[in-house]
């Protein structure tokens, strides 16, 4: 007999081609487990990610081990085939105005800087970690400014708000192969550290982790024009201690970067 629990895909909503096809790899998973999921999720990812009946979300690695990690059991996490992304490891890259006639990393200080929100790993945490050889008294940016999303990030950019950003590398990668028009205004600067890819989590109250990832991998199998759409070949198990590598990239940049109100 299904019962009804909270499980949401929502790390890549768009485009809308990349939306749907992981609302349906979701939707396949649960099929195969066995399990009925309520409605849309509504709430803030937080929320989504703490609530007591979840059976299946995604987050991102820095909130996993700096809040979430005795809260949630490790799923998985993805392995891509795509630019910048694959084996498990995915990184940042660090875009500019398509026009923007600097070409090193050093050129941009005292730039104004844009990042989707303080707790990402891709769009703040490598970010800072990129730019410790090239901070002067502790700092780099003119600015900063929070955007809310990756896709408002290279907006700032492309529109003459920001000059620097960070992008999960599956995020551009994502728009470039499904809306081309969003990234046409900026370029690839540079790329920043490797890191896990985003972590597949699970509640307390669910199935185990192994069974849900098989089921997903499962899911890949019947579901092949799904996988192709996401780039995603598996789900590997994974560890905790595998994300522990984010936290050595925050120590590094915190002795180098004055932790000020531009961070």
């Amino acid at each position: 007999m299904s019962r009804e629990v909270i499980a949401e895909l929502s790390m890549y909503p768009a485009p809308t081609a990349v939306g749907s096809a992981y609302q349906r790899w979701l939707e396949e998973t649960l099929q195969l487990l066995g399990i009925q999921r309520r409605d849309n999720w509504q709430g803030s990812l937080h929320e989504l990610w703490l609530h007591p009946q979840l059976v299946l979300a995604q987050t991102c690695g820095f909130p996993l081990v700096i809040e979430l990690k005795k809260q949630v059991r490790v799923v998985g996490r993805p392995c891509f085939k795509l630019p910048h992304a694959s084996a498990g490891q995915h990184c940042s890259l660090l875009i500019v105005r398509h026009d923007d006639p600097r070409q090193t990393l050093p050129e941009f200080f005292d730039c104004r800087g844009a990042y989707n929100s303080i707790d990402s790993n891709s769009g703040m945490n490598l970010l800072r970690h990129a730019l410790i050889a090239h901070v002067r008294d502790g700092r780099f940016f003119k600015r900063l400014e929070a955007t809310g999303s990756h896709r408002q990030s290279i907006a700032h950019v492309a529109l003459d708000r920001a000059d620097l950003a960070a992008v999960d590398s599956v995020t551009f990668a994502y728009l470039a192969r499904h809306a081309p028009s969003e990234v046409a205004g900026v370029r690839v600067l540079a790329r920043t550290a490797d890191a896990p890819t985003l972590p597949f989590i699970t509640g307390f109250q669910g199935p185990e982790p192994e069974s849900i990832r098989a089921a997903m991998n499962a899911a890949l199998a019947n579901l092949p024009e799904v996988a192709e759409v996401l780039g995603v070949v598996t789900v590997e198990e994974t560890a905790l201690e595998d994300y522990d590598v984010l936290l050595k990239y925050r120590d590094e940049s915190r002795r180098a970067i004055n932790q000020n109100e531009l961070w």
